[in-house]
């Protein structure tokens, strides 16, 4: 018979990070489109896996010099490479010994709930009468949570006590039933500091507006969340004030034209690195502010020799004259992706923009 401390070696050995369990009973009084049991009516266990995101993902994002590694290593790669692989192959050794698994990663782009848990309009119907309409999406968060792998900060970022926010995080769903792993009980993580409000650069997290949950017994509480301006904030855009205004960074979002923010060196933003990779923002307020709070309380296991933050904050003054050509210029150039320009062409660019001067410029924070 397989044992929990089988799973976690074998977990470890595959390349997750840290491995807790939970039995399915802490999942009591989920809603019916998040509720593990809609997926899989026999659950006994949850296996919660977390995968760091490296610290020197989010250093190219920090000078303000090379962004897609965080969405690619940190975020997308992650998410549909490396953790697939290991919670497949983690699954396999439970089917092995006759036991079902479901091996689940970050992915949930068939759900059938928007970021703020409302159904779809138009989307899918449940196939029978009582049961979620396709696809139940399980917060991962919260499954990191219930199965005792860490906290869930002000900011709604699951935070674990190696990394803080710095990780993602892979489930599996089984009916086989393990030892569950207490609710984590260490060293406070979060102590409301909310750096994580104050660098948001869409300012989506209340300050004094929270929710409150009941998760495995216990009361959690985080900020407040405006979904759509974290949305827009977290691609590197900006709503458009003026109507007169153009805005042309991405498509309209939630009715609304969309500009590069000061956050976001590029006139449009990049095309999605591993399909959902795009976070100009780099983690802004909730990932970098938060861990770098996180690093100087000493509360982290994953410790450096220096600290991360080592000059000020730059961002983009869209206004100048030089930053204001490029984005003429750039208004009518579809977005860059290896479907639609060559490394060739790329570099040609490069050269041209230089000469002409036609590269945007920062400039350090106030």
């Amino acid at each position: 018979m397989i044992t929990s401390e089988m799973i976690k070696q074998r977990g470890m050995s595959l390349g997750a990070d840290a491995i807790g369990i939970g039995n399915i009973e802490r999942w009591k009084g989920a809603p019916l489109q998040m509720d593990p049991r809609q997926i899989m009516p026999e659950c006994k266990s949850m296996i919660g896996m977390v995968f760091r995101v490296m610290r020197g993902s989010l250093r190219g994002v920090e000078e303000g010099t090379f962004f897609s590694n965080y969405s690619s290593m940190g975020y997308g790669g992650i998410t549909y490479l490396f953790m697939p692989m290991v919670v497949m192959n983690l699954c396999r050794m439970i089917e092995d010994d006759g036991f079902e698994a479901i091996p689940m990663g970050h992915q949930s782009d068939w759900r059938g709930i928007d970021n703020e848990g409302a159904m779809r309009q138009g989307y899918s119907v449940p196939v029978v009468p009582g049961k979620a309409a396709p696809d139940v999406m399980l917060q991962l968060r919260i499954g990191a949570y219930l199965c005792g792998l860490g906290e869930i900060g002000y900011s709604k970022m699951f935070l674990s006590p190696q990394f803080g926010p710095r990780c993602r995080v892979g489930l599996v769903l089984t009916d086989l039933e393990l030892e569950p792993d207490p609710i984590y009980s260490g060293p406070q993580l979060c102590n409301k500091c909310k750096a994580c409000t104050v660098h948001c650069p869409g300012q989506a997290m209340s300050r004094d507006k929270t929710v409150r949950v009941e998760l495995g017994g216990k009361t959690i509480e985080w900020g407040e969340l405006d979904c759509k301006a974290c949305d827009i904030a977290f691609r590197g855009g900006k709503v458009v004030d003026d109507p007169a205004a153009k805005g042309f960074y991405t498509e309209a979002m939630y009715g609304k034209k969309i500009t590069a923010s000061q956050y976001s060196p590029f006139v449009k933003k990049p095309s999605n690195l591993y399909n959902t990779g795009q976070a100009v923002c780099g983690g802004r307020g909730c990932v970098r502010a938060c861990m770098i709070s996180m690093e100087k309380r000493n509360v982290l296991k994953n410790k450096f020799k220096k600290e991360f933050r080592r000059d000020r904050q730059w961002t983009v003054d869209w206004s100048t004259p030089e930053n204001r050509r490029v984005a003429a210029a750039g208004e009518h150039i579809a977005q860059v992706s290896l479907s639609n320009t060559s490394a060739g062409n790329l570099m040609k660019a490069a050269v041209e923009g230089e000469k002409n001067g036609a590269l945007p410029r920062i400039k350090e924070a106030d």
